[in-house]
């Protein structure tokens, strides 16, 4: 994969966010304990990279932000990540002429240009459904559907997931908190040209369905203000409006906090949610071209 270099800022901005009813500064992810709080900007230059070995623990760390203490094997499921690194990317620091001048002074620290910042990618869960990780996945999503999900959608998971008729891929598009909603055009559009590639070589990227998991947060309503959803990536609001099913499920009693960082008083009554996904594949180009036009829409405000 040719790295795509994509230089973003990470800020508290709020009206360089995407233009969506749900944009926020304040959101969060239990998972990461040095979220980024003040009125600067910091201006990041970041690249989407084949995933590697070296990224295996960079990868499980962003599935736990998402699986949040879900009975999953993580590392098996990061290493098929790794091994199909010929489709999907890891989020990296991009280098520039200074790292290769610093880095005999940096031998002694990490190297920020390792650490995996976010990844987008998608398994094929018809091909891997023999691998304990994706069966574990499949049991956590229909205990939480009996328990949240109406019993239309609970059919149309059993059929994408279970009837043996369909292929559905688990979509994947996890980062750390505060990198904006610019940094998944290239990343996602990286990944449909790689799937594509992928399918006039005859590997198995053809997909009818994709599972995707949304976090978000959500503030109790007030006598003088309705209840409001916060989406930790603001650009999953439009995955969502293109969903054919969909359930919420709660995770507060999976995380010891409700935010992390330090917040305002306001925030401590942000609920931490997951809404489960069911995307009909055909719809993916359309999501990304949306969400294309609206980063270049506010960049250019």
């Amino acid at each position: 994969m040719t790295s795509k270099k994509m230089k973003v800022e990470a800020e508290d901005d709020e009206d360089r966010r995407m233009d969506t009813k749900s944009g926020s500064e304040d959101s969060s992810d239990e998972e990461n304990d040095e979220a980024y709080e003040g009125d600067e900007g910091i201006t990041v230059d970041f690249e989407g990279r084949n995933p590697i070995d070296t990224d295996l623990d960079g990868i499980k760390q962003m599935l736990g932000q998402l699986f949040v203490k879900a009975h999953i094997d993580l590392t098996e499921m990061a290493g098929v990540i790794v091994a199909q690194n010929y489709v999907g990317s890891v989020l990296k620091q991009a280098y520039n002429d200074a790292d290769d001048d610093d880095e005999d002074e940096d031998t002694d620290m990490g190297d920020p240009c390792q650490v995996v910042f976010g990844i987008t990618t998608v398994i094929n869960l018809a091909n891997k459904q023999e691998l304990p990780s994706v069966r574990q996945l499949k049991k956590m999503i229909f205990e939480k559907a009996e328990k949240y999900a109406t019993e239309l959608a609970i059919q149309q998971f059993r059929e994408a997931l279970e009837s043996g008729t369909k292929t559905t891929g688990l979509l994947l598009n996890e980062r750390f908190i505060n990198i904006p909603a610019a940094v998944s055009v290239p990343m996602c559009e990286n990944l449909l040209s790689e799937m594509e590639r992928a399918r006039t070589k005859g590997m198995p990227y053809t997909f009818d369905y994709y599972l995707m998991f949304v976090k978000y947060y959500q503030q109790a309503a007030a006598v003088d203000k309705a209840a409001e959803v916060i989406y930790t990536n603001d650009e999953e609001e439009y995955f969502i409006k293109d969903s054919c099913a969909s359930f919420d499920y709660s995770v507060q009693k999976e995380t010891t906090t409700a935010l992390a960082g330090q917040w305002q008083k306001k925030d401590e009554e942000l609920q931490p949610f997951r809404k489960v996904l069911l995307i009909e594949a055909s719809k993916l180009p359309g999501i990304v071209a949306t969400i294309k036009n609206l980063v270049s829409s506010v960049a250019n405000k």
